[in-house]
Order: C-alpha cells, then structure tokens, then sequence
C-alpha cells in the first residue's frame, strides 16, 4: 500500500542499502537509494522528500558533511543517521550538524520503522497549528521559521530543538519531567532517546546564551526548567 512518504537512503554498503530500500518499499515508502553522499546531495535537490537517511562513513561526501549542506538548504527536514560509530564524541558532531537522530549498526528493520514513524507522526501533528512569535529577554522565538532572533542575528534552529523549547516555553516556570518531553517530543521515552535529549538541551542552552535572561535549568532525577527573567 502506497503512502506517498518519500525517503532518501545514503548507504554506500550495497546489500545494506538493498535490504533496507526492499523493506521500506514493502511497507509503502518511496525510497531513493544512493551509493555516496554526492550523488545524495543531488537527489535531494532534484526531489522533495519527507525523510533522510544518512550513512556516516561514505565515499566522496560522508554523512556529517551531507546532513550540513542539507540542513543549509532545509532546516525542517528530519534526518537520521545510520552508524557503526558509538562514540559518544561522533553523536555529539551529528546533532550539531543538524541531525535529528541516530541509530547504530546493527539494526532491525522494525527499529528503522519505528523511527521514521515517530518523525512522521510529529511533522504530520505539529505541537501547534500556528506559534506567534514569542518573545525571550530581548530575543524573539520564531517557531514557525525556526529560529531565535537576537538583534540583527538570527540563530538557525532544527524542527526538533523548536519542539523541544516550544514544549518548555508553554510549561515555563515548571518542573518538566524528562518522560513528558521524550513522550511529547519523541513519542517514545526510552533510553536512547533520553540520551538524544541530553544533546539537545546541551545545545539549546549553547543557542540561548545570547539571552541571559533565558535559562534552562537541570532539575537532577527529574527533567528541565525553562526560566524566563521579566
């Protein structure tokens, strides 16, 4: 059965990429299969797809350089990494490429899907219909754009880190539980997800520094506090 998500698939070990093309294309994806991170450049500006999934360790372009230049043209688009790497230093350079998640070699297919399923379900079901634009300190929230606006800087941010921070700004001044953010964000609160959101309230306080008046507070055990000063 067709659904019309479109999926582009960089994954330079030939069997791997022809297994995982085969069972999306099972399920009703459309998939896209290319060899080095080049020729997936390409594609990606040719088409337009709802998902990318992105081998690290390719020839030509590998996937941290891919997922930059993609970001550079779309800020919105979930991207997924596929790797063999488990350092934590290598996870940590893919989410500040712009990746939204990873998943290590090696995988089930099942695991695959359900991933790509949950960034489904979140572009597909936007934590708000519309967002007017919020004010922090002096910076401005842009959700709809994504981006934080501070002066004449505008600081680019991922459909994932907006959600994130639009979730904690619509409970500001509370204790936000750890779970209640994987679960809204992620739809899913297991542990490698609570590992991903680590990364990314690391980073959100690093895009929030330009406001001192923006904090988000680590509430040890629990979750986050975002605190807006008046």
């Amino acid at each position: 059965m067709k659904n019309d998500v479109k999926i582009l698939l960089a994954e330079d070990d030939v069997n791997l990429g022809f297994v995982i093309r085969d069972n999306l294309e099972q399920r009703g994806f459309i998939v896209d299969l290319c060899k080095n991170g080049q020729e997936a450049y390409s594609h990606f500006i040719e088409n337009q797809y709802q998902v990318c999934i992105l081998d690290i360790m390719m020839p030509k372009m590998d996937g941290f350089e891919l997922a930059a230049k993609i970001r550079g043209q779309n800020t919105g688009i979930p991207l997924l990494f596929l790797t063999a790497k488990t350092l934590k230093e290598d996870r940590l350079r893919g989410f500040m490429v712009g990746g939204d998640d990873y998943i290590t070699k090696p995988f089930s297919i099942e695991e695959l899907i359900c991933r790509i399923n949950v960034f489904l379900k979140r572009s597909g079901t936007a934590l708000s219909n519309h967002v007017q634009k919020i004010e922090f300190g002096k910076c401005i929230f842009d959700y709809d754009n994504l981006m934080i606006i501070s002066g004449e800087q505008e600081i680019k941010l991922t459909q994932m880190e907006a959600d994130i921070l639009l979730f904690l700004y619509e409970r500001k001044g509370e204790i936000v539980k750890r779970t209640e953010i994987l679960n809204r964000v992620w739809g899913d609160d297991d542990y490698f997800n609570g590992r991903s959101l680590d990364v990314f309230i690391s980073r959100l306080r690093k895009l929030l520094a330009v406001e001192p008046q923006v904090n988000i507070v680590n509430v040890h055990g629990v979750g986050f506090k975002l605190k807006v000063a008046r």
